[in-house]
């Protein structure tokens, strides 16, 4: 155990593994970030569509030629956009409108990789992500994002909490919803557009949810909430990129399988500490 123990520590002296766990650590902290707001404004499914859904962007950008990594982000914001537009604009119930956005997305964007002759060889890469292939400007952007994200929260810190606790009274006070809205929306788009690279389609929702479910069962205020679904998000990225060089495993789904062990643990620490009260 001790000699896998020292090889897994080896493992990163290699710059590729030092690149995808700071590209975790970043991706973990943005994530857990906005992910406190999305949970408890009910729009968790809002970044798992957005992942399906760039799914589209990334397979039309295949079929004329041009790299994925600069479709995804444009599409990206235009997806917050439309989304934004059609929930304010039709009767729809949120999470009815995202599954029939996403589902034809995601429909439309495996029709387009088997017409174009890529669905078995890359499809697997888009769904699950590659973090081990992250570049030093992959972290770069990212960087650039979580600042972008701090400052953003940071600014408008007491309008994002009225809105994600009491939207009526932020419009009573005269705070623009929309424009709020639709600017958090945009952002969390970027997020979860960069890290598909890394995390891919089908994992990268976790990223933004599960830390913050986790912080909300440990926190006692909002603020807290916020800062400990950010360090959630990058703990238990730094722990699966461990873990997946410890046991040889896939570092996208070790990182969220680590969330969801820190989640389950969450969940049992009221009752272990009623047992442990009813001991003593």
């Amino acid at each position: 155990m001790l000699s896998d123990l020292t090889r897994a520590f080896e493992l990163f002296q290699f710059p590729f593994m030092q690149r995808a766990l700071i590209g975790g650590l970043l991706t973990g902290l943005t994530g857990g970030l906005l992910g406190s707001f999305t949970v408890v404004r009910q729009l968790s499914f809002f970044s798992d569509a957005l992942g399906h859904s760039t799914m589209l962007g990334i397979s039309l950008g295949i079929a004329v030629g041009i790299s994925p990594s600069i479709v995804v982000i444009p599409f990206a914001l235009l997806f917050a956009v439309g989304v934004t537009y059609l929930l304010e604009k039709t009767d729809l119930w949120t999470d009815a409108l995202l599954n029939l956005i996403y589902s034809s997305s995601l429909a439309i964007s495996v029709i387009v990789l088997s017409l174009e002759g890529v669905y078995q060889g890359n499809l697997n890469n888009l769904l699950f992500g590659d973090i081990l292939a992250l570049q030093t400007s992959d972290l770069v952007v990212s960087g650039l994002l979580l600042v972008g994200c701090v400052l953003f929260i940071g600014l408008t810190l007491r309008t994002q909490m009225l809105l994600t606790l009491h939207e009526p009274l932020a419009i009573a006070r005269g705070v623009n919803v929309s424009a709020h809205r639709t600017a958090f929306m945009m952002l969390l788009s970027l997020v979860v557009a960069t890290s598909i690279k890394a995390i891919g389609v089908l994992l990268v929702g976790a990223f933004v949810v599960i830390p913050a479910c986790t912080a909300r069962s440990l926190s006692r205020n909002f603020t807290g909430y916020v800062l400990l679904s950010a360090g959630i998000g990058a703990f238990s990225a730094a722990v699966g990129m461990f873990l997946s060089a410890l046991f040889n495993l896939p570092s996208g789904p070790s990182i969220v399988v680590a969330q969801f062990v820190l989640f389950l643990g969450a969940i049992a620490l009221p009752q272990i500490r009623q047992f442990t009260q009813r001991a003593t």
